[in-house]
């Protein structure tokens, strides 16, 4: 019996649940909860590399799918969207994480001033960071579809095989979006270098 009354639930699509949630539907909300918080939580802990801050991840990307359920515009698919707000939250967690100031303890056998980076590192960083950057911005002039697979490789770490299942998509898209992708991402890094 239970599972005659989970079929329903189960042949609704994400974009049909999401609208029910700008609706304020929480039963909508729960299902989508239930469907995705694993693969968010898989996509946290791959960025934060820590459990319980991979778990904080998952409640406040879940609880910012609520707060924008109604700005969701029909015709999109649901799981690239939601990807990016998870993305984009882990993101800004790892920057805030960076900038926030940590406890300094030193002793005999754990030096501080010893572990200083040499002003080449610190050289080495700055490129990099900067770098990433660039690349970052060059990511959002890509159409999003491209950009979300790009993205859930590079920053996600999943292969191919495991996008096109995320995305519900069949493995040739994901294999051409990825490579149209890099190809405008190459001439997009291309024309910003020969600009400088």
């Amino acid at each position: 019996m239970a599972q005659v009354q989970q079929r329903p639930a189960d042949a609704v699509s994400d974009e049909q649940l999401i609208e029910a949630v700008a609706r304020g539907d929480r039963h909508a909300f729960e299902t989508l909860y239930d469907r995705y918080s694993p693969a968010v939580f898989g996509l946290a802990l791959k960025t934060l590399r820590e459990r319980e801050v991979a778990e904080e991840a998952v409640q406040e990307v879940f609880w910012r799918v609520w707060q924008r359920a109604k700005s969701f515009e029909a015709g999109r698919k649901f799981a690239p969207w939601l990807f990016g707000i998870a993305h984009n939250y882990c993101i800004d967690e790892l920057r805030r994480r960076r900038a926030r100031p940590q406890p300094v303890y030193e002793d005999d056998e754990h030096p501080v001033l010893s572990s200083i980076a040499e002003p080449s590192d610190v050289a080495d960083a700055a490129l990099e960071s900067e770098q990433r950057r660039i690349v970052i911005g060059a990511l959002q002039q890509l159409p999003a579809e491209q950009r979300q697979a790009l993205e859930l490789a590079y920053f996600g770490g999943l292969t191919q095989q495991e996008i096109a299942a995320r995305l519900g998509n069949p493995l040739g898209t994901i294999k051409t979006r990825m490579r149209l992708g890099l190809q405008k991402l190459r001439g997009i890094l291309q024309g910003q270098y020969a600009a400088e």
